[in-house]
């Protein structure tokens, strides 16, 4: 046991080494935005609502497509994971800024967003994290389905659409619940949705989302094969390759 979890922190290493920053920078601080923006609800109807999430969220799930296509799953997961690790830690230090005392002005605005709420905290991450998974393994078997032309851009695209669509569908809908079906009638007098509402907000969310993730996939399918082309992440792949072997 104590091996396989130095063999797999030693992969992990290696994974962060070989995966350029940039990309995993904007994923880190997309995923932290979210749970920022989220804060703001830009359009709630009957049949629909939408958060301040949808402006950055097609980032993650774009980065995770990334990550996904050219470095398998499991390393989208190990990166997701650390991202959400990441967001809960800012949202402690967040918080921690809230709860101290100013006499300088008044920060009850500030205080307010930044302190947050521990329901939406722990529905937002539970929800990232299960759509994340859901996400990263569903794209890599659509992929497995293109196999004469698995680097194709038709390949990418049915790969991102399909997996960003079902994976932000379980996104909406998994927060939805957590916090509007079990913890919105105990701290917010009654509030509450059905899981019906839960399900048509998920659903129109996640085609919301899935426009966005259409308008910018041309620039993810770019960077995939910029990676392919100059053999990006060598010694991780070599690894993964190895260990297939054995």
């Amino acid at each position: 046991m104590q091996k396989r979890l130095n063999n797999e922190l030693v992969e992990f290493k290696i994974l962060m080494r070989s995966i350029p920053s940039t990309v995993v920078t904007l994923f880190v601080v997309s995923v932290i935005c979210m749970n920022l923006l989220a804060n703001k609800t830009l359009l709630q109807l009957e049949w629909i609502a939408l958060d301040g999430g949808i402006l950055i969220s097609w980032l993650s799930f774009m980065c995770m497509d990334i990550i996904t296509k050219h470095f398998g799953p499991k390393a989208s997961n190990g990166v997701s994971i650390m991202a959400v690790g990441i967001n809960l830690m800012t949202c402690l230090i967040f918080f921690v800024a809230s709860v101290i005392p100013s006499n300088a002005d008044d920060f009850s605005a500030f205080d307010t967003i930044f302190g947050g709420t521990w329901f939406i905290l722990l529905g937002s991450t539970v929800a990232f994290l299960a759509s994340a998974v859901i996400n990263n393994w569903l794209n890599w078997m659509v992929g497995q389905a293109f196999r004469k032309n698995p680097h194709g851009k038709l390949a990418f695209s049915a790969r991102t659409y399909i997996s960003t669509f079902i994976g932000q569908f379980f996104d909406n809908f998994i927060f939805s619940v957590i916090v509007f079906v079990h913890f919105a009638p105990i701290y917010w007098d009654g509030f509450h949705w059905t899981v019906l509402q839960c399900s048509t907000c998920a659903l129109t969310g996640a085609v919301a989302e899935l426009i966005m993730q259409v308008a910018f996939t041309p620039i993810g399918y770019r960077i995939t094969e910029r990676w392919r082309t100059e053999n990006v992440g060598k010694e991780y792949l070599e690894m993964i390759e190895k260990d297939k072997e054995q």
